[in-house]
């Protein structure tokens, strides 16, 4: 698999979006007037008009990727965010003095309904796929299989920030939308649909050019990868490891091989929002101080965050680092990649009682930083220490420290900056949503 595919999303091909935008419970249908009507296309897409719902949907899966990785990098301590206009993100998401989650901010709101604007133009794809004659058969399981690893996805950020709240799984009919499940019935909901994905895309074609994957095999891989993902999430560690032996995963391949969400300048396409320019003001994101004074000197990951000219503060909070993971305004972003697939690795290993194997991934990982081999005890309990810290600093503002604290139950252990902050281990289902639950 190729590291990324950058292409450009053209303003031509922007131009032949669907968009398909809920609205609380609703999830009311929002037709391009420039395209043909949503009925038309349910009834007798043409491969160009399937194409475009795929565009749509990849368009759809960045839209406020900014917010989700704010969301679990503030709340998972680490990383500032200061909005000189926007308090929330130093009051509400740390829990200042007597501050709680809101149900109805954008930081509850805005991920959630990106989530379903992409699941339902997914839903949009699999009807339209069933009721036209234009793909041939394996085209229409690679569309098939295509929607329902992007579905699986999208839950799965919905239900990262959620948790023990669940997540609205069936939304196919807007007219009777599933009810909230809950998270462990939500997580296996997730992993049908990447099997359902995976079996479609076995001896699949792709109509259509996708900025996630060069081939059906390479997105296949991805399917599988995300499966890895969840099933670790579900701690069934055995197809963990089945999963990664059919994924991109490499032992001892670079760490960027992966999937990314790509970016660019060209017009009507769209930037990558979480950068921030360095030493900026007003608008920061900055790197929370533990990530830089609990580093071991010469890790290379420890460049994710650079040295500002002047501290940044705000509201009693300070840091003298900027967040510098990506470095421009169309760095890729990762969806996943084979630096977490080496530690998924690894943790199952530990969880099946296969140490050697762990350490041996373990020192892929620190010798690939510029670290030392490992040199604490060959235990269960030492190496998931060790396991989660190279998490926290691989995967460093990649959306994944306050899930993983959150899984072993170690959310305790996260940083109070102030006195009365808090540490939520979940996001609360926006308010919109709880109407006739």
């Amino acid at each position: 698999m190729k590291r990324h595919i950058n292409k450009m999303l053209t303003l031509s091909f922007l131009l032949g979006l669907l968009l398909f935008v809920p609205s609380g419970c609703s999830l009311d249908d929002e037709v391009d007037p420039n395209n043909p009507s949503l009925n038309g296309v349910l009834s007798n897409a043409s491969i160009s008009e399937l194409n475009n719902i795929v565009i749509g949907s990849e368009s759809g899966m960045r839209d406020a990727i900014e917010y989700y990785l704010d969301d679990v990098g503030v709340v998972g301590r680490e990383m500032y965010r200061f909005a000189g206009s926007e308090p929330r993100y130093t009051q509400d998401l740390l829990g200042q003095e007597n501050a709680t989650l809101d149900n109805n901010a954008f930081y509850t709101t805005r991920q959630w309904h990106a989530t379903y604007r992409a699941v339902k133009n997914c839903n949009i794809l699999l009807a339209s796929v069933d009721n036209t004659g234009a793909p041939t058969d394996a085209q229409k399981q690679g569309y098939r299989g295509y929607a329902n690893t992007i579905k699986a996805y999208e839950l799965l950020i919905a239900l990262n920030l959620t948790g023990s709240n669940g997540v609205r799984i069936e939304v196919a009919d807007p007219n009777n939308l599933g009810p909230i499940v809950p998270y462990n019935d939500a997580l296996t909901a997730i992993a049908g649909l990447l099997e359902q994905g995976n079996t479609q895309l076995t001896n699949a074609e792709f109509a259509f050019t996708t900025t996630l994957a060069p081939s059906v095999a390479d997105f296949q891989k991805f399917n599988r990868a995300l499966a890895a993902r969840v099933a670790a999430y579900r701690g069934l560690y055995t197809d963990v490891l089945t999963y990664l032996n059919a994924s991109f995963f490499n032992l001892n391949g670079s760490f960027q091989t992966g999937v990314f969400h790509v970016f660019s300048t060209a017009s009507g396409d769209q930037l990558n929002r979480f950068f921030l320019a360095p030493n900026a003001t007003g608008e920061v994101r900055v790197a929370h101080p533990d990530f830089i004074t609990d580093g071991v000197a010469g890790d290379t990951r420890l460049q994710k965050a650079s040295l500002r000219n002047a501290p940044a503060t705000q509201s009693g909070l300070s840091s003298n680092y900027d967040v510098a993971v990506y470095k421009s305004n169309v760095a890729p972003i990762p969806i996943i990649r084979n630096e977490e697939l080496i530690l998924l690795y690894a943790e199952a290993k530990i969880q099946t009682n296969v140490l050697p194997d762990a350490v041996v991934a373990i020192n892929r990982i620190r010798t690939g930083n510029n670290l030392v081999v490992y040199g604490g005890g060959v235990t269960a309990a030492a190496l998931t220490n060790e396991m989660l810290e190279q998490r926290r600093y691989s995967l460093f503002c990649e959306g994944h420290r306050w899930v993983d604290m959150r899984r072993y139950n170690r959310l305790a252990e996260l940083p109070l900056d102030r006195p009365g902050d808090d540490v939520w281990p979940a996001f609360p289902i926006p308010f919109a949503e709880n109407v006739g639950q």
